[in-house]
């Protein structure tokens, strides 16, 4: 029996919850004495990496929270062609009055086979990447799969950290998504999640689904 079981065996249920109170307003007021320190704000630069499925999937909850609050913003995706997507769908229907969005990838690089292309289609993305950045009404700028083509080299990464450190307004977030996160964007960011995959439904021969994949 563990030290804990040892304590609370044999306490009644009213002692159980008087125990559980008194340890829960304990940590109420650590966290509140940590948080109390946190009152500083900046515009965040966030990557979302890893093997594991949900990179862009968590990156337009934030983009559909900046709607949910009445915050411009808006995506570039620098890889994902014209199939449609949920995201997509419900922006340009719904909400492109607060966010732009902008597909320039023609898909993936092994489906397009041409590098000089991915490369202009690249380029092309980050300019309008820049454009969206540099407008300080738009609170967010989502570069989904820049992480792609910044791996493939289609991007220099050097160029990008050295435009958000001094372009970047100051309360502007952007969120960087994609696989193989360069260590010097990761060093960089202020915010990194690597998403690891544990199991995965393609591997059992199940393809990619409307309403989870896209």
């Amino acid at each position: 029996m563990s030290e804990r079981g040892k304590i609370t065996d044999g306490m009644s249920e009213e002692e159980l919850n008087a125990r559980h109170a008194e340890k829960m307003a304990k940590k109420k007021v650590a966290r509140e004495k940590i948080m109390a320190t946190k009152t500083g704000e900046k515009g965040l630069v966030i990557v979302h990496t890893g093997k594991g499925k949900g990179k862009s999937s968590a990156a337009f909850g934030m983009i559909f929270r900046h709607i949910a609050h009445g915050k411009p913003c808006a995506v570039v995706q620098f890889i994902k062609g014209a199939m449609s997507t949920g995201e997509r769908d419900l922006i340009l229907k719904h909400f492109s009055d607060l966010c732009q969005f902008h597909t320039m990838g023609e898909g993936f690089t092994w489906e397009t086979q041409d590098k000089a292309r991915d490369t202009e289609m690249a380029q092309a993305a980050w300019e309008k990447a820049k454009e969206l950045i540099r407008d300080e009404r738009n609170s967010m700028v989502l570069l989904d799969e820049i992480n792609i083509a910044l791996r493939y080299d289609y991007l220099d990464v050097n160029e990008v950290m050295a435009f958000l450190e001094a372009e970047k307004p100051a309360m502007t977030h952007v969120v960087l998504t994609g696989r193989n996160a360069k260590d010097e964007l990761i060093e960089f960011a202020d915010l990194v999640t690597e998403m690891e995959m544990i199991k995965h439904p393609f591997r059992s021969g199940v393809k990619a689904q409307i309403g989870v994949e896209f």
